[in-house]
């Protein structure tokens, strides 16, 4: 019986890194309608990054400074300085690109171009030395093969539109003309644009947070200087792009629900969360959840805002997911090839040093993560 329980304990803990990112998805669906509705009611988005991470600070400090006060790291100015990037690639760079490339497209297209994240990681990774790369093993050559081929997803949807279908039929879309709410053909393709380059800064966000954790490992704490420095960066851009201080302005509506919501779920937890599964799995594993993403926000899309979904999008949707997964794969053979090549040569598991730190909520995490000479997956 206890043998029994305890292989069961074992199998949720396995399970809870996997489970905080399907949360996650769910969690990003919601910002992207919510958003979407905002800017319908006039919401600056350069002012939503702003307020969002202030709400984001508010909830995650009190956490920081209670749970962490006895481990966090000494702050230094490499250390300030790598967080100061990490404020601006996210809560600036990449958010409020993706804001602009939405505006110009959609809600459902947008969330699909999001797939290409974790080939852009990937590339970056190897580039960087997080992941390796072996062709004479079916694995790694399935990693590259799947990278290739989500990116190939990704130019599908960008040079392809094709007719525009409606997959699930709201009680909205009679309100709606064919042709009112739809983007022009180039504001489509500067949006895709947009899209891509932010990836690319969320990629480079992951990358950068991989090593700050190695020197700052307190990941609260992380957390709430990423939004704090977002803060100021944000509204340097913001008081740079938007000249009209009415802008700034909310009402008890979708405005104020898009910043409280987004700044609590999709920054504050986000990075938090996304700060722990990295540490302990990679930015790899952590950006390849994005399709189930694509999948919940098109229903949304369909059923709140009446979007039509176009043939391009589906099509570049399913090579891109079919890509993604080809990578996963070939991850997840990375991971259990490594566990077999540490217990055949009779070394145990380690876990951390004595040091508790604001990751010991998911410190069953680190049960499936094996350090080989002292280092993380074999990663540097």
């Amino acid at each position: 019986m206890a043998e029994t329980c305890d292989k069961m304990i074992k199998g949720i803990r396995k399970l809870k890194p996997y489970l905080a990112m399907v949360s996650l998805q769910f969690g990003y669906a919601g910002m992207y309608i919510i958003t979407m509705v905002s800017f319908k009611h006039g919401m600056s988005h350069w002012v939503l990054s702003v307020y969002r991470h202030i709400v984001a600070t508010i909830f995650m400090a009190p956490f920081a400074l209670v749970l962490e006060r006895k481990i966090r790291p000494k702050m230094t100015l490499p250390i300030f300085l790598r967080l100061a990037v990490l404020g601006f690639l996210e809560p600036v760079l990449d958010q409020n690109l993706y804001n602009l490339g939405m505006k110009n497209t959609s809600t459902t297209f947008a969330s699909a171009t999001v797939n290409i994240l974790p080939a852009i990681t990937f590339i970056m990774a190897i580039i960087f030395r997080l992941e390796t790369v072996n062709f004479r093993k079916i694995h790694s050559v399935a990693k590259v093969v799947g990278t290739v081929v989500t990116v190939s997803g990704a130019m599908v949807m960008t040079l392809y539109k094709g007719p525009a279908l409606q997959i699930i039929k709201g009680h909205a879309g009679s309100q709606h003309e064919s042709g009112s709410t739809e983007p022009s053909e180039q504001n489509w393709v500067i949006g895709t644009v947009m899209l891509i380059s932010s990836c690319c800064g969320w990629a480079s966000f992951f990358i950068l947070q991989s090593f700050t954790l190695k020197m700052y490992p307190a990941e609260l704490s992380m957390t709430a200087w990423i939004c704090f420095l977002g803060i100021f960066e944000g509204g340097i851009a913001t008081f740079i792009f938007e000249r009209d201080m009415s802008v700034w302005s909310l009402g008890f509506d979708s405005r104020l629900l898009a910043c409280v919501y987004s700044g609590i779920v999709c920054s504050g937890m986000a990075y938090y969360i996304q700060g722990v599964v990295t540490r302990e799995r990679g930015p790899v594993f952590v950006t390849s959840f994005s399709p189930l993403c694509m999948i919940i926000t098109a229903a949304l899309g369909s059923l709140v805002l009446a979007e039509q979904t176009h043939l391009g999008s589906i099509i570049g949707a399913i090579i891109i997911v079919c890509g993604l997964y080809t990578v996963v794969w070939g991850k997840s053979k990375d991971s259990v090839n490594t566990i077999e090549a540490t217990q055949s040569e009779g070394q145990e598991l380690p876990i951390k040093d004595g040091t508790r730190t604001g990751s010991d909520i998911f410190e069953s995490i680190e049960v499936n993560v094996p350090k080989v000479g002292g280092k993380n997956n074999g990663k540097p």
